[in-house]
């Protein structure tokens, strides 16, 4: 006769197996939201990246005006300067 709290073998290797499908399906959901997460990082990666060259051509368009600008200046500083 089986004394209380004690357990045999086939009884702890059916409990082990019957816990088996719910860790397998835990599992292939931790493996899904990792893929999924890696694909959120490289979209935002991606639209990062977007942005930051978007800022730098803004950049580049702000300094090529601003030489612009100075060139106007020089030349209307210096023609006032010739004529005083």
């Amino acid at each position: 006769m089986l004394e209380l709290g004690r357990m045999t073998d086939s009884q702890v290797l059916s409990i082990a197996l019957a816990s088996v499908p719910t860790m397998i399906t835990v599992l292939i959901g931790i493996l899904i939201n990792n893929a999924r997460l890696g694909d959120l990082r490289h979209h935002m990666d991606t639209r990062f990246n977007e942005v930051d060259r978007r800022f730098d051509d803004m950049k580049d368009t702000w300094r090529s005006e601003l030489h612009r600008v100075e060139e106007v200046l020089d030349a209307r500083l210096r023609h006032l300067e010739e004529r005083a």
